[in-house]
């Protein structure tokens, strides 16, 4: 690598470690650079995965505040990411890329619709809520199964995971958008560090890349939870949806 894609790569990551804190979808940056320095896209894959982990930790730091109160959330949920992620990470050398390609788009889309009517659908669902459910305010097995869906489908390929974790979140969970948000960092981290460790043991990394990438997201992570942290809701539901029509443009064109 020279020293001119090495800088390529950091500054790569940097972007993707503040765009995964605020809304997600960070890979859709580092994955594409490290295909142009010369990766292969399972290498690129593998080592976008375990370089965006210290970017994920450093978004989460950052939304500690928010988290708190949390923790039963985290552990539900967060056993769900883990799980979802492992199968994922394992699905990469199974399934054909193009079978889970076609569908990435239609899930991104789905997402975004989601966080569009987020408010709309979370009054529905508050005016309808049981206030002695035992799931009370944290979601229900059907909020579990698609937080699992979620992960699986991040541990595969982790673009937009963020975006579809912020649409399920925001509806299932009555808590403002900043709180999912940094929930929603937690359980990115976990899918990221799981998937990051099965590819150790069955593909090839490139060390240099993963180096370049943690540093740049460590920094990234920080910044985003300065930023992001500040936006209003209506704000960060904006940058929500034009990430995600960039992503959809992006995979579509490969």
């Amino acid at each position: 690598m020279s020293l001119l894609e090495a800088l390529m790569v950091l500054a790569a990551g940097v972007a993707a470690g503040t765009i995964n804190t605020v809304v997600g979808s960070g890979t859709l940056i580092t994955f594409p650079t490290l295909l142009a320095v010369g990766y292969s896209p399972i290498t690129a894959n593998v080592s976008n995965s375990l370089g965006l982990v210290p970017g994920s930790l450093s978004g989460t730091w950052g939304y500690r505040r928010e988290l708190r109160g949390q923790r039963r959330r985290i552990l539900r949920y967060g056993t769900a990411s883990l799980l979802g992620g492992t199968a994922g990470a394992l699905l990469l050398f199974v399934l054909p890329a193009e079978a889970f390609d076609a569908i990435v788009p239609v899930m991104i889309a789905v997402a975004l619709v989601l966080v569009i009517f987020q408010p709309r659908l979370s009054g529905w669902l508050a005016a309808r809520r049981d206030p002695d459910s035992p799931h009370g305010r944290d979601g229900g097995p059907g909020t579990v199964a698609l937080g699992w869906l979620t992960g699986v489908y991040g541990g595969y390929f982790g673009a937009a995971q963020g975006i579809l974790l912020l649409a399920i979140f925001g509806i299932a969970l009555d808590e403002p958008l900043q709180r999912v948000n940094a929930l929603k960092n937690v359980l990115a981290t976990i899918v990221n560090l799981v998937a990051g460790i099965v590819f150790l043991f069955v593909a090839d990394v490139a060390w240099e890349a993963v180096a370049l990438i943690a540093v740049g997201s460590a920094a990234g992570g920080q910044l985003g939870a300065r930023v992001g942290r500040r936006l209003p809701p209506n704000v960060l539901r904006a940058v929500i949806v034009c990430v995600g029509l960039v992503a959809i443009v992006q995979l579509l064109a490969r």
